[in-house]
Parts: C-alpha cells; sequence; structure tokens
C-alpha cells in the first residue's frame, strides 16, 4: 500500500513538473511569431499616432513584426477588454491610456474589466500634456478670455471628444468645472473625428494632445488656448498655463503604457519591457516623439513594477473628479 502510495505521488510529481516544463517553453521562446499591438481607439488619434511611431523600432528590436490593429469603441474599453481577456500566448499587447486604465475605472459603475488585476502591465511609454484648443475663429486667445466668454455663451456651445470617459473627455469636464459652466459633449468614436468636426467650425474645442493640436494650431486651423499641464510645453512656449492665468490645478497631462493579458509569465513581460526600453532609447524615436510634444519617462520609470503602481495611483486621482462630474455610466 505504502509502495503504491510512492508511485502515486512519484507520478504526480512528474506531471506538475511537466506542466511547468510545458509552461515555461512559451515564454523561453516568444515571441516565437509577428506580435500585435491593440489600439483601442479609430486610426488617426494621438494613441495611434504614438502606436504607428513605436511600430518599427520594436519590430526591430523584438525581432518580430508588430501588427496595429485598430479596435475602437466604448471609450477604448472594448480593444482593452480583448487582450484582458486573450490566451497567454496570443501574442497581442495593448497600447494603453489614462482613459482606458484609470478613468475607465470610476467613468462605469460596473467596469467591463480591473485594470490593476486583469492586465500584466508592462512598460510606461509616453506622457503626454494636454492642451485646451478652440475653432480657429473662437473669440478668445487665453484662458481668462475663453473664461468669461463661456460663462455668458455656455448655452450655445459644445466640446467634442474622442469617447465617454477618455483624457479629451474629462480634460474638458475638469476645464468647465474649473470655470463654472455646463457645456454639451459631443463623444466621438476617435479623436480623429472630433478633431475633424472642430476644424470644421461645428464644435467649438476639444481637450487634447499636443500632438493632435500641434499641427492644426500652426497651420491656423485651431488655436491653442491654455496648457493643461503643470508646466509649459517647450513646443508652443507662448502659451501660458492654466495655472498661470489664474485656474490652478488644472494639471492634466495624459499618459501612454504598455499591457498585456492577465497571468502572463514574467519572462513574456519582461522581454517586451525590454525590447520597449531598448525602443525607446532610441535617440531617432525619442527625438520624433518629443517632436510631436510626447515626454519619454526616465528609465526608473519604465519598470512592470512601476507601471503598477503608477496605475493603481491614478485611478485613486481621477476618481473623485470622475464622480464630481456626474458623467459616469452603468
Amino acid at each position: 500500500m505504502m509502495r503504491a502510495c510512492n508511485v502515486l505521488l512519484t507520478l504526480a510529481a512528474m506531471a506538475v513538473l511537466a506542466c511547468s516544463a510545458a509552461g515555461q517553453e512559451p515564454a523561453r521562446n516568444w515571441p516565437s511569431r509577428n506580435v500585435t499591438m491593440v489600439v483601442a481607439f479609430a486610426p488617426g488619434g494621438p494613441l495611434d499616432g504614438l502606436a504607428r511611431n513605436l511600430q518599427p523600432y520594436l519590430s526591430e528590436t523584438l525581432g518580430r513584426h508588430v501588427i496595429i490593429e485598430n479596435v475602437a469603441g466604448g471609450g477604448g474599453t472594448i480593444g482593452s477588454l480583448r487582450v484582458a481577456n486573450a490566451e497567454i500566448d496570443s501574442h497581442m499587447f495593448t497600447l494603453g491610456s489614462i482613459g482606458t486604465h484609470a478613468i475607465s475605472q470610476s467613468m462605469y459603475t460596473n467596469p467591463p474589466y480591473n485594470a490593476l488585476t486583469d492586465f500584466a502591465p508592462v512598460i510606461l511609454v509616453a506622457d503626454a500634456p494636454q492642451v485646451l484648443l478652440a475653432r480657429k475663429d473662437f473669440p478668445a486667445g487665453n484662458l481668462r478670455e475663453f473664461a468669461a466668454y463661456a460663462r455668458t455663451h455656455h448655452d450655445q456651445m459644445q466640446h467634442s471628444s474622442g469617447g465617454a470617459g477618455t483624457s479629451s473627455h474629462i480634460g474638458c469636464v475638469l476645464v468647465n468645472q474649473a470655470i463654472g459652466v455646463k457645456v454639451t459633449h459631443v463623444p466621438y468614436r476617435g479623436a480623429s473625428a472630433a478633431m475633424q468636426d472642430l476644424l470644421a467650425g461645428r464644435v467649438d474645442y476639444i481637450c487634447n494632445y499636443i500632438s493632435t493640436a500641434l499641427p492644426s494650431h500652426r497651420a491656423g486651423t485651431a488655436k491653442v488656448i491654455s496648457a493643461l499641464s503643470s508646466r509649459r510645453t517647450p513646443l508652443l512656449p507662448e502659451v501660458l498655463t492654466a495655472d498661470e492665468e489664474g485656474f490652478p490645478g488644472l494639471d492634466i497631462s495624459a499618459w501612454n503604457a504598455v499591457f498585456m493579458p492577465r497571468n502572463t509569465p514574467a519572462p513574456m513581460v519582461q522581454k517586451l519591457n525590454a525590447a520597449i526600453n531598448k525602443a525607446l532609447d532610441n535617440p531617432a524615436l525619442k527625438a520624433r516623439l518629443e517632436d510631436i510634444g510626447l515626454d519619454v519617462p526616465d528609465a526608473s520609470r519604465r519598470t512592470p513594477a512601476y507601471l503598477a503602481e503608477f496605475v493603481a495611483a491614478e485611478i485613486k486621482r481621477w476618481r473623485e473628479p470622475v464622480l464630481a462630474s456626474g458623467v459616469q455610466h452603468n
């Protein structure tokens, strides 16, 4: 009887070791084929622009082609959820944002995923300062003038966004709160469509990444009213911050980060982290991102552990403003 038990225990131990070895094999060989970077918004928006700038450099450092797949809808939650539920060896990850992995957790009474437990955090990729961008003929040149006009005409105004719960949406909610107005929100399926209507003069303003605002501002087809960050942007040094114009606390800088499916083995996470770190350290990519208004984080902020703590802090940071705004959905 004892011998039989020993045999069973030995077989069980061998089975565990076999399963462990099988589980480690995909991690050692990852990536064994091309990988997919899910962008949870439509093509042409700021997140898509970052993805397409990162793509060739990451393909080189990974040694595999990186395929961008745009999965728009739900303010970025549909594409994000797809990655959260993907198989571990799916060769899929998402380029997320403050909207998909922080604001979304308070935007919904029952969020479609838990940003802290349903993903494997990989790396913080970029900090993205926001600006207040108005149609080219808007009768204000700075935030003080904008606030004065909006307080009188708010019932006739509209602001656009890349979708409910995105940083462009909550950014403008916070601006509206700061100046004491309520303005009609017009959500779109991505920032590109929202910008098109702004440029056409069909909406009055949007709060968006400087990378999206800069080309139209320089071309004179729209105009930056204010920098919604703690410091002026080097790309538009003449534009005052909200704090400088008497609206303290309007620091609405966004961010972008990479996440893999839940329960992804640490070796896979480390391989992708190392590849993206190497890409971000490339002077050509770093210069390109800075040219479009994105800041590459210091190396100390580009670890999986840092991102996990950062996302938790950002969820707490944005919860009160979202709830106070009254824009929460079921």
